[in-house]
């Protein structure tokens, strides 16, 4: 069962894949409430955008991390970024792996792992529907949850809770 840590697969990237792991700088968020101090940093390696698809294929096809299980998105609004977060694991068991890339606000664009993971296709239109992140090269990047004309996206922190124009519109 492969073991392999965070670290070591840092570790490995930044031998193997020169300039695309990037050091994960702290963010602006309440550290976890059991006690620890200072700023909170995850020990997930974090990617240049430029190089996520050279990082999970690396994951995929030296390490043998084969199984994309999930994306998610995280908005952190008072760093102006969005974190998007890939885990990855190994068929034959062991803990996960995660890779994260951090975009700005304004202009969150990756490379889409559509191509190469078909299971991303919903991951990927999720992000895309809910975020605003656009996934260039997914072959069908068009909104899963909202309609067509929904305007925003309704997971950014600073998406309007009330007052939606959506909301008693046809009243």
């Amino acid at each position: 069962m492969p073991q392999l840590s965070a670290e070591e697969l840092r570790t490995r990237m930044r031998r193997d894949l020169p300039g695309a792991v990037l050091e994960a700088a702290p963010l602006q968020i309440v550290p976890p409430a059991h006690g620890s101090k200072g700023p909170f940093v995850t020990p997930d390696v974090l990617v240049e955008p430029t190089r996520l698809l050279d990082a999970a294929l690396y994951l995929r096809d030296q390490v043998g991390y084969t199984y994309l299980s999930d994306i998610a998105v995280v908005d952190y609004l008072t760093d102006n970024l969005l974190e998007v977060v890939y885990r990855f694991y190994h068929l034959d068991g062991g803990p996960s792996l995660a890779l994260k890339v951090r975009l700005s606000r304004e202009n969150p664009e990756l490379p889409s792992l559509t191509p190469h993971w078909p299971g991303a296709n919903f991951h990927e239109r999720e992000a895309y529907d809910l975020y605003g992140v656009v996934f260039t090269g997914h072959p069908f990047l068009r909104r899963i949850y909202m309609w067509d004309e929904f305007e925003g996206f309704p997971m950014r922190k600073d998406f309007p809770k009330q007052g939606d124009k959506y909301i008693g519109a046809e009243e």
